[in-house]
């Protein structure tokens, strides 16, 4: 049972996440999405163990998830596609279903820079990939 945002949590994802397959985008995914590799980084602040980035690259139709240091130091090679910037709170209501990123974004709860139509695909995606998951994975604690 690994903690919300910790390298062990990533680690249970990426093995869950490892064989599900995924949808191709959509016709309307957006013009980042036509070579197939998106790269969407989550800046979380106030975390237990600090600020987080939680980088997700979608390419090849599979899902890596990986963790970097908050403080903005290293980008991600590629440059992100997609930076969404939120609350650690705001993160574990998103994760638990609680809120849906839609709901954030509407109630400026979260700040997003970057291709949005790239963001609503790699949701679908992210969603298909979670389903295909969800029965591989721990619960995780908060």
């Amino acid at each position: 049972m690994a903690r919300f945002l910790t390298p062990e949590w990533v680690a249970e994802l990426n093995a869950a996440l490892a064989g599900v397959p995924l949808p191709d985008p959509g016709p309307d995914a957006g013009l980042a999405m036509t070579d197939g590799r998106v790269t969407v980084v989550e800046e979380v602040h106030g975390t237990p163990d600090g600020d987080v980035r939680l980088v997700m690259t979608i390419d090849a139709g599979t899902v890596h998830l990986a963790l970097a240091p908050g403080d903005g130091e290293d980008p991600p090679e590629p440059p992100p596609t997609v930076t969404i910037v939120l609350s650690y709170p705001d993160a574990a209501a998103m994760s638990r279903g609680q809120l849906s990123p839609a709901q954030a974004l509407n109630a400026g709860r979260i700040r997003v820079r970057g291709d949005l139509a790239a963001l609503a695909a790699s949701q679908q995606i992210l969603n298909h990939a979670r389903s295909g998951a969800v029965d591989k994975v721990a619960p995780t604690t908060y």
